[in-house]
């Protein structure tokens, strides 16, 4: 890859962060590993084709273009978490997946909206949680933020296990947490 792709790849990456909270590629992979899925079956039950599904992963493209699309997305994010916490089973998910592959986006969401809420418009915990993991997980890998939670641990515990929960441990555990330090 030459010098002027690398350069456009990278600013397709921040412009996905700006507008989903992460590069897509991070997302994508997450949802797959969470649900299940290949790239494929994701690109199915978001609507999009395989290549479109490759070169948002890659960064050769970065928006969406499509806003049902993108509400597909927040609704398989969500939907990752409640298999995750275990309040959707397997077999329940795979359900969900075919309703929301089927759905057609509702309302025009801009990509940064959230769908997640309940009818008060106060996000959902596991929705704070997903997306402070999130944050952090977009800005070093879960090797890294260990490491930096063993290194302000003597000093900093709260800090520290702030980073190992949220940065690099299961959303259930960050949902227990979140809820036990709320006040």
């Amino acid at each position: 890859m030459g010098a002027e792709q690398q350069e456009a790849t990278a600013k397709a990456r921040e412009l996905q962060r700006t507008w989903y909270g992460e590069p897509l590629g991070a997302l994508f992979r997450r949802l797959i590993d969470d649900l299940g899925l290949n790239q494929a079956r994701l690109a199915a039950v978001l609507g999009l084709s395989a290549p479109m599904l490759s070169q948002l992963m890659s960064g050769q493209r970065a928006k969406i273009g499509n806003p049902a699309v993108v509400q597909r997305v927040q609704a398989l994010q969500e939907l990752a978490g409640q298999v995750a916490d275990g309040s959707v089973s397997a077999a329940e998910a795979a359900e969900r997946m075919d309703e929301i592959r089927k759905s057609s986006g509702g309302s025009m969401l801009s990509p940064t909206s959230s769908q997640s809420t309940p009818s008060s418009g106060v996000p959902t915990v596991r929705r704070v949680v997903r997306e402070i993991q999130s944050l952090l997980r977009s800005v070093a890998a879960a090797g890294d933020i260990i490491a930096a939670a063993d290194a302000l641990a003597a000093d900093h515990p709260e800090l520290a296990e702030f980073l190992r929960v949220y940065g690099a441990g299961k959303t259930g555990d960050a949902v227990a947490h979140y809820e036990a330090h709320q006040g």
